[in-house]
């Protein structure tokens, strides 16, 4: 089996750090576990590791596709594994860091396979989108699949259209699908978890959104406008960006969507929590751990 090294926690946790930090030591590279650092032209708002950083460890799957483009677990299964099979080649050990669970979830136990689903779903879905919005389609993936629906945001439209679609499709929960898998794991890991206490992490990411402010989030957003993108792109519709949306269309003050944009962060790193409390990891440290490694 290929030994890897997973960094995980919740965000705003220190995962890049130590993970920057554990790569210049291992002297190998370091493989982004993020749903939404794929993004290009999304740097601020995803708290993307600088150009700085990157240039003292190679980072990859960081900037791959455009704000109009998806990416999901299959994809990331697919790049992460031809990337790791290149780095043991190598004789290094791959740093997978991030906190998209899911990815970190079908790399290291598989992924399972569905036969094709009607393209009317989808379509049907995505009107019911415009038409009821998202909060009724999230009501109801809770009562269809509440395991898979307490895992994801509230706010992530692809994730939740996504559970609506297989349950709907194949009448059994994407929750169970995932359970019925076989694993085909070829991965040796070695998983290491930053536990923060709640109080010390809603703090962190309080202070997260202000300094993302500070370094230009809302120039940032204006620069995506202005390459053609919109509220209907994947990117712009992810955790830290659509929150500011309203703002932009005049339809919400800028505190507003400051504290709206805190609170879904809170209440993201909150299901992060508790995904990670069911996981077996073979290191569990504090933040304050970190600067003694």
């Amino acid at each position: 089996m290929i030994p890897v090294i997973t960094i995980e926690g919740a965000t705003a946790s220190g995962k890049s750090a130590l993970a920057i930090v554990l790569a210049e030591a291992l002297n190998t590279e370091i493989i982004s576990a993020d749903s939404r650092q794929v993004y290009c032209y999304l740097d601020i708002g995803t708290a993307k590791v600088t150009k700085e950083e990157q240039k003292r460890v190679k980072h990859h799957l960081i900037d791959i596709i455009n704000p109009d483009e998806t990416y999901n677990a299959g994809a990331f299964v697919k790049d992460a594994s031809l990337i790791i099979e290149k780095l043991h080649s190598e004789g290094k050990i791959p740093i997978i860091c991030g906190g998209t669970g899911l990815y970190i979830k079908a790399l290291l136990k598989g992924l399972f396979s569905l036969p094709p689903l009607p393209q009317e779903i989808r379509q049907n879905l995505k009107q019911r989108l415009k038409e009821e919005g998202l909060a009724a389609l999230y009501a109801e993936l809770k009562s269809l699949d509440p395991r898979f629906a307490e895992k994801i945001s509230e706010n992530d439209t692809q994730r939740i259209l996504r559970g609506l679609e297989v349950a709907i499709g194949t009448g059994i929960p994407l929750s169970e699908h995932w359970q019925k898998q076989k694993s085909s794991c070829k991965y040796n890991a070695f998983r290491i978890l930053i536990d923060i206490p709640r109080p010390e992490l809603y703090q962190r990411i309080n202070q997260r959104i202000e300094k993302m402010l500070a370094q230009g989030l809302l120039a940032e957003i204006e620069n995506l406008f202005a390459l053609g993108y919109d509220e209907n792109s994947p990117g712009l519709n992810c955790l830290g960006y659509k929150e500011f949306l309203p703002y932009f269309k005049k339809e919400a003050g800028l505190e507003e969507c400051i504290l709206l944009a805190a609170q879904h962060q809170r209440n993201y790193a909150k299901r992060q929590v508790t995904w990670y409390r069911k996981g077996n990891f073979d290191l569990v440290i504090s933040p304050s751990g970190i600067t003694t490694f």
